[in-house]
């Protein structure tokens, strides 16, 4: 058989009755009688949108979306099943009449117009399998363009002007002297250059040194011990790296193409972040309920080119298009997905709470939420000099939606398969996280007082002055 790299069907995209001769469900993939190993995402439940269209419909509405979206996937849908049922009944045509040729040529008979006529069912057929190809890769693309419904709960609205302000952590920071943002603060310490980044590479690749590179590594530590030996998550390394199908099954691809850093020769992306190669982890896999919740936490650098962000925060470290992050991520059982995902929010406080930190928690609400989640919330660090609040982590629960895209499932105690809930959420993003330590710990000789907490990682109490 020839093994098809690109396409991936779980068992929910087709299931009406297969056909003899056609196709049948084999160990969870779809085999074809063309020969071809056929691999394909679902994204969002087929059945959930032939049953129940408007459902979606609202879903797309609340994100601010083209409903014509879901009418495209159901006008594919049924012309492919209409070409396939046309199919099937040439193709049984054609067995039942090539059954006969035989005994009719015993009978004496002339079977050439009978061949003749077969022979053009043979192209017929030929012509539809084509059409279907280009039918199902048509509705492949179309089921990719659908985002998650959001989950309904949250509140509606365009965009971040409608989030709820869920609770506020800390104390705010106050000064008896003026403020610097962590740009000026950063250049007395002497832990960036800027210029040199540039010239290595473009803006948005800046240079940690001396004292400023050792904080990055010693917050990496802090938060990794944190999740592994408190929180119960068990640590991976992950390539940084990955394969188009990881792209996908995550959601980023196709959406968020442009902003994607792409190694076109090997077909390799730049992950943007760890959720994409720790999430595939699973990929084609299944768990055993017992061993639900899998929790795992990963540091990686991020790679995202921030397609049209120019001239958006790109002062200092605010927005980078390289940075470091620590990223936990969840498999969990959908009765427990939304208990979880609270678990995850306070897993990530808690990074931010160890250090002292004022931030605040927000409920994403429709238009804000990232394409692939149901449900998200942002933890938002205050920072003095900049006047703002600075996202660090959301944390989001994707439901099953990720799990169809990447096969992901799990099985119940009863022996059945379902797909698991994922969630992922930053534990926590270094850049904004080291603006905020040394814009709300910063003193008045231009120091900068550490947490406690990262003292022991760090090796001293403060960053000093340098000129």
């Amino acid at each position: 058989y020839h093994i098809h790299p690109v396409f991936h069907f779980p068992p929910t995209l087709f299931d009406e009755e297969p056909a003899v001769g056609r196709r049948f469900a084999f160990g969870g993939e779809l085999w074809l009688n063309r020969g071809c190993f056929i691999r394909e995402a679902t994204m969002l439940d087929i059945k959930r949108i032939r049953e129940r269209p408007d459902e979606v419909r609202e879903g797309l509405k609340r994100r601010w979306m083209d409903t014509a979206l879901v009418d495209n996937v159901l006008e594919l849908d049924a012309k492919r099943r209409a070409l396939v049922t046309e199919t099937d009944a040439l193709k049984a045509k054609r067995n039942e009449v090539s059954k006969s040729i035989g005994a009719r040529v015993k009978a004496g008979e002339d079977v050439e117009a009978v061949k003749a006529e077969m022979r053009a069912v043979g192209d017929a057929i030929a012509a539809k399998d084509v059409e279907i190809r280009a039918t199902e890769e048509a509705f492949r693309e179309a089921m990719l363009r659908i985002p998650n419904v959001p989950n309904k709960d949250i509140a509606t609205g365009p965009d971040s002007s409608a989030n709820r302000d869920v609770r506020h952590v800390g104390t705010m920071p106050t000064f008896d002297f003026q403020p610097l943002d962590h740009i000026a603060l950063g250049e007395k310490l002497g832990i960036f250059d800027f210029p040199r980044g540039v010239k290595l590479t473009g803006t948005g690749f800046p240079i940690l040194l001396g004292p400023g590179a050792r904080l990055q590594r010693a917050l990496i530590q802090y938060m990794l011990d944190l999740h592994t030996r408190f929180q119960g998550y068990t640590e991976m390394l992950p390539p940084f790296v990955v394969n188009t199908a990881s792209m996908i099954g995550t959601g980023q691809l196709p959406k968020m193409k442009d902003d994607m850093y792409h190694c076109e020769v090997d077909d390799f992306w730049l992950i943007p972040t760890a959720e994409v190669p720790v999430t595939n982890y699973y990929r084609d896999d299944v768990l055993e309920a017992a061993q639900l919740p899998v929790k795992l936490t990963a540091y990686t650098p991020c790679f995202r080119r921030e397609a049209g962000s120019a001239g958006k925060d790109t002062r200092g470290i605010l927005r980078v298009h390289q940075f470091d992050k620590v990223e936990m991520v969840k498999f969990v059982d959908p009765a427990t997905s939304y208990d979880e995902l609270e678990k995850l929010v306070q897993d990530a406080e808690d990074v931010l709470t160890g250090l002292g930190l004022h931030f605040r928690v927000l409920e994403l609400c429709s238009g804000d939420i990232s394409f692939s989640a149901a449900k998200c919330y942002d933890l938002e660090l205050w920072a003095p000099g900049q006047q703002a609040w600075l996202e660090v982590s959301s944390c989001s629960n994707f439901e099953s939606f990720q799990a169809r895209r990447a096969n992901i499932r799990y099985r119940k105690a009863d022996g059945k398969l379902d797909f698991v809930h994922t969630l992922n959420g930053s534990g926590v993003a270094l850049p904004r996280l080291m603006i905020a330590i040394l814009e709300q710990c910063q003193q008045a000789d231009g120091s900068v007082l550490l947490p406690e907490a990262i003292r022991p990682y760090f090796g001293a109490d403060r960053l000093t002055p340098v000129r």
